[in-house]
């Protein structure tokens, strides 16, 4: 048979290279089926862009919780987790990357071993017991012509970007939780402030009907009422004190501390109705704003890497593979000349029947778009719904706080003109401290508010993506390596 000439060659190896590829199992037409929620369908696009807020957390002007809330983003727990997730996901870009590149590696033996003499090493040597010595060094490159490592690089750096959003989301979601547990500590110190007044007030009420009735100016109901309401007003400063204790532990457990830092947390100085940078609508960039929903957007990419990888393996994969060392029956002879071996060639994998396996991993890969995008829509939506949310509360709390204020002029009124009856001799000392104990209830209703107020402003900045700037995301991973690494 004649061999066939070099100007026929190139037809045979593209011939050679068709067959291959339709020996291939054919790609599933499978195509993702939801959709990903846009801006204009969320009702977003109407209010103007937000600047970062920046340390929106110093508008409170309080100096301890600028302090409280640098150590817990410095030292929380859930905080270090997310860092070591980065840096997890980091390296899986360069275990990724470096799958791109050629393997080198030695391998070594000294084996000791009975060669067959009805084998392809004839006798002295065969039937005798002798050691084998190999020691040769390889290298394995892949080719990647389906383009599957690559897809596993892109899979990984998006991973990454994920991860370092994910970060960021944490940050968010804890510099929320400091400054709102700080607005619970501020309320609960008022609150127990106004019941230490009440309790007071109502052991001045207590000495009153006591004296009434040792004068039969009073009666046994009154003096028992009196009574009651003393031990009201003291549970009311028991849990107001036991409310302030919780939430000092609170902030101890955020900033990742233990018992030893409740001795460091002094009354809050914090301005409840401090202005802070809060919209009055919806912003239009409100979903580049959120960490959150950025990550779950990378996802997507996570997902769409994932369906090239599985393409991928529909197709022919090929890798050059080469190998030079020694070889030799007897260890003295392994470094004489004769002991050399090398050798070079490609290696071909041809899937052709998997048994359903490639199809599968291809549709669960589609199905992981789906699924991605889902949660994506779920985060948008889950998104706008806290920012309307709080953006409602704090229309409510405004108003409500206005007529409240009214509320608490006018009894604060009507304790001056009974002050004012009892100089006169017109009124009694029971209508003054009645008066005072509406006006101080009046007060109570006033702090809470106010702290509902500031949690509202804060629920919207958190939701609005707090200090997270989106600007930064082009070297968000990298910047929060490089964190992360530092810690």
């Amino acid at each position: 048979m004649p061999r066939p000439t070099p100007l026929r060659r190139p037809v045979l190896i593209a011939g050679l290279v068709a067959i291959l590829l339709s020996g291939c199992a054919a790609v599933p037409q499978v195509r993702p089926q939801v959709q990903a929620t846009s801006a204009a369908s969320v009702g977003l696009g109407g209010g103007a862009p937000l600047a970062p807020a920046g340390d929106w957390w110093h508008g409170f002007g309080d100096p301890q919780l600028d302090r409280i809330m640098a150590e817990a983003l410095a030292g929380n727990p859930s905080l270090d987790a997310a860092m070591a997730r980065l840096a997890r996901a980091q390296a899986g870009i360069a275990a990724n990357k470096a799958g791109l590149l050629p393997q080198v590696g030695v391998d070594a033996s000294a084996i000791r071993q009975r060669l067959s003499e009805k084998y392809i090493i004839p006798p002295p040597y065969g039937g005798s017991n002798r050691w084998i010595g190999d020691a040769q060094a390889k290298l394995d490159w892949s080719l990647d012509l389906a383009g599957r490592q690559k897809a596993l690089v892109a899979q990984a750096g998006a991973s990454a970007d994920a991860a370092a959003l994910d970060l960021e989301a944490a940050r968010v979601t804890l510099s929320g939780a400091v400054a709102q547990t700080y607005v619970d500590l501020a309320r609960a110190t008022e609150q127990a402030r106004i019941a230490r007044r009440f309790v007071a007030s109502r052991e001045e009420q207590l000495k009153l009907a006591g004296t009434r009735k040792r004068t039969d100016l009073g009666s046994d109901f009154d003096l028992r009422a009196a009574e009651t309401l003393l031990a009201e007003a003291r549970q009311a400063e028991i849990r107001a004190e036991g409310a302030r204790q919780l939430m000092v532990h609170a902030l101890a457990a955020l900033a990742g501390r233990g018992a030893d830092y409740h001795a460091t947390i002094a009354d809050p100085t914090i301005r409840l109705d401090a202005a802070l940078p809060v919209p009055d609508a919806l912003p239009a960039d409100l979903l580049g704003r959120r960490p959150d929903i950025l990550a779950a957007r990378a996802r997507i990419e996570v997902a769409e890497a994932g369906r090239k990888v599985a393409r991928a393996d529909f197709y022919p994969d090929i890798d050059l593979k080469g190998f030079i060392g020694l070889q030799a029956i007897g260890l003295g002879a392994l470094f004489t000349g004769g002991a050399a071996t090398y050798g070079a060639g490609p290696a071909l994998h041809l899937p052709i029947f998997e048994g359903g396996r490639l199809k599968a991993n291809y549709k669960g890969a589609v199905a992981g778009i789906d699924e991605a995008v889902a949660s994506y829509n779920g985060a948008v939506i889950g998104a706008v719904r806290e920012t309307a949310d709080a953006l409602s509360a704090i229309a409510t709390n405004a108003a409500d706080a206005a007529e409240q204020h009214k509320v608490v002029a006018g009894l604060t009124e009507t304790v001056r003109l009974d002050e004012v009856r009892l100089r006169t001799g017109l009124g009694a000392r029971l209508d003054v401290l009645d008066a005072g104990d509406r006006l101080l209830a009046a007060n109570q209703r006033e702090v809470d508010l106010a702290a509902d107020g500031a949690a509202a402003r804060i629920r919207l900045l958190v939701a609005l993506g707090g200090s997270f700037d989106p600007h930064t995301r082009q070297n968000l991973a990298s910047a929060a390596g490089a964190d992360t690494a530092g810690r």
